[in-house]
């Protein structure tokens, strides 16, 4: 092993690593990789910078556009409409149905995009009809992800797969080739899944308070000159005997303290960072000498002081009420403070506090440490505003957040626009899948339709395309060329093959298929493919087999990230939602991850 193998190995360690403990966001890695690389050596700057010029990177840009034309113009609530009428189903009818036409949805579709419309369509079957939706959303998130290892186009996973795949000299997939299998596995899954859902939660009939006992908000208190805590030691105020309250943190001018003790006592202009549910949140909104819609650095600040004595005179005309909303990739939301959030236009909406998405780091010591003010939004976490109930539907008109509180008033559909952008969809389709041209061409040309029908709006794409993923993209296909320069996929590779040496061709796709598909449940999906695919190849031609089935172990493995929630971003997303425990991935995903696994074992295996 030389030392050029052992730095892109240490490198490649320490990226899976950062990428399990969510230590930096994804697209900060993978500028940080593609840094490392170039600075190290390993890789040329043409190549440092190759990922984003890549096709893969380019048709999933192209992909993610016209994904977001069909959800604004309805076309996939419209696909999924009829599901409406499932309601009077039994569940176990219901649920196989529901999975059948969301996998076959996100066969064509962006997963997450498919995913993203049907969370709000179920959440609404379940407050108008009282639909278990603890047992239906999860079910959906496994139902997306298996549908879209059905097509060439249903994931990134499988355009990057192919992509490198032939950069190597493999033989390029048609559209449809791995279809049949990518069936088969959609069906065990509805069956799995099917008969797994008695082990999901089935109590989806929670309130929004209810929901909030289970989680704590994360808010900022300023102690006002009218407030009856004025001098008081934190011991003998309410916040400190109410065991549903955790004072994380006390601000007073420019000084900062940690976890504050009871003898401190309070002062006009303190500001508490607290951690409580949204009962105690309610009470300490309507606390006297309590504010929880302003911070300190903003007395001076004209248009906020304005707003808020708009809000106290409206009060007496309108009913306030609290509303929970999702962050969902691409919002523009992501990476604001709620300090800055208070400063933004939200017409009478006025952000609260927030719900971080439940992961590794996310503990109550780690909030102490950093500021409310630091604290930023992330796809996965929630967002409490309040709002007058007369003026819900102003937040619908915020791209890619979800409304988890559930109302009447819904936007207004272009029939037009909805009926040419679903033919786009199959045009691209139809290109796509005849070979008439290249499905980056054919993704590339469906984006233009899109914009000269007006069915897309290119100023709204920049802030709602999901860039942490284009970066994801453009950093780890330079690791993979590093790994190529160096000869560290084929050190990899020799090691297996002295392993796998004289073991039997079921043994040896199963140990690759599961290799990946472990390796997809720490990291993401696309950074597995891009990691293993090499390492599949050079096995593979080390034992001078077909190289097809090596390259599909890798595809299906690294899309079938079940067992945990960080693997696939809906199944993150279903797990921010707070209605699901780890276990329940642990449990039901790896079920269903080690079935797959030994079915598509042999399957493959049949191809060699």
């Amino acid at each position: 092993m030389t030392t050029e193998i052992i730095l892109v190995f240490s490198i490649l360690l320490i990226t899976i690593i950062l990428f399990a403990f969510e230590v930096f966001s994804v697209d900060k890695i993978a500028m940080l990789v593609i840094a490392t690389l170039a600075l190290t050596g390993l890789v040329q700057p043409e190549e440092a910078i190759s990922g984003f010029s890549n096709p893969a990177t380019i048709t999933v840009l192209s992909l993610m556009i016209i994904a977001l034309a069909l959800e604004d113009n309805g076309v996939i609530a419209t696909l999924a409409r009829f599901l409406k009428n499932l309601h009077i189903l039994p569940l176990f009818l219901l649920l196989p149905v529901f999975m059948l036409i969301t996998g076959g949805i996100s066969a064509f579709i962006n997963t997450t995009a498919v995913v993203i419309v049907f969370i709000k369509i179920i959440s609404e079957l379940a407050k108008r009809f009282n639909l278990p939706k603890a047992k239906l959303l999860l079910p959906i998130s496994f139902a997306g992800i298996l549908g879209g290892s059905c097509t060439l186009m249903g994931t990134s996973t499988n355009l990057i797969v192919n992509a490198i795949a032939k950069d190597l000299g493999a033989e390029r997939f048609s559209f449809f080739e791995f279809s049949f299998f990518g069936f088969i596995f959609l069906i065990l899954g509805i069956i799995v899944i099917t008969i797994g859902s008695r082990w999901l939660p089935s109590d989806s009939k929670e309130s929004l308070q209810e929901a909030y006992e289970l989680d704590d908000y994360v808010t900022t208190v300023t102690i006002t000159e009218e407030s009856k805590l004025l001098d008081k030691n934190i011991e003998d105020t309410f916040l400190y005997s109410n065991p549903e309250i955790s004072i994380l943190k006390l601000r007073r001018g420019k000084q900062t303290i940690n976890a504050p003790g009871r003898y401190i006592s309070l002062k006009e202009g303190d500001r508490l960072v607290l951690m409580c549910d949204l009962k105690n949140l309610t009470e300490l909104k309507n606390a006297e000498g309590l504010s929880i819609h302003k911070d300190e650095e903003d007395k001076g600040d004209n248009e906020h002081t304005d707003r808020e004595k708009d809000k106290e005179t409206s009060k007496i005309s309108k009913e306030w009420t609290f509303v929970e909303l999702l962050i969902l990739p691409g919002s523009v939301l992501i990476g604001k403070t709620l300090k800055q959030l208070r400063k933004q236009t939200f017409n009478s909406a006025l952000p609260i506090a927030i719900k971080k998405r439940r992961n590794i780091r996310n503990t109550k010591e780690r909030l102490i440490r950093k500021n409310i003010e630091q604290i930023t939004l992330k796809p996965g976490d929630r967002l409490l505003v309040e709002i007058p109930k007369n003026e819900m539907s102003i937040l619908y008109d915020l791209e890619n957040v979800a409304v988890l509180k559930e109302h009447k008033t819904k936007p207004t559909v272009d029939i037009r626009k909805r009926n040419i952008s679903f033919l786009i969809l199959l045009l691209v389709i139809g290109l796509a899948a005849s070979g008439v041209l290249p499905i980056l061409i054919s993704a590339i040309t469906g984006v233009c339709l899109m914009l000269l029908t007006r069915c897309l709006n290119l100023n709204d794409v920049y802030h709602r395309i999901n860039w942490q993923v284009i970066f994801l993209l453009a950093g780890m296909i330079p690791l993979g060329i590093a790994m190529n320069n160096t000869g560290a996929d084929k050190w990899l590779s020799d090691q297996l093959l002295t392993v796998l040496s004289g073991q039997s061709n079921l043994i040896v796709i199963g140990l690759i298929f599961l290799i990946t598909m472990l390796m997809s449940s720490a990291i993401s999906n696309n950074a597995t493919a891009i990691i293993m695919t090499p390492i599949a190849i050079a096995v593979g031609v080390g034992l001078d087999l077909s190289l097809k089935p090596f390259i599909l172990s890798v595809l299906f493995g690294a899309n079938f990230s079940f067992f945990t929630p960080m693997g696939y971003q809906t199944n993150t997303l279903i797990y921010g939602m707070g209605i699901y425990k780890f276990k329940h991935f642990i449990i039901i995903g790896g079920i269903l991850s080690i079935i797959l696994w030994i079915f598509g074992t042999f399957m493959l295996s049949s191809l060699l």
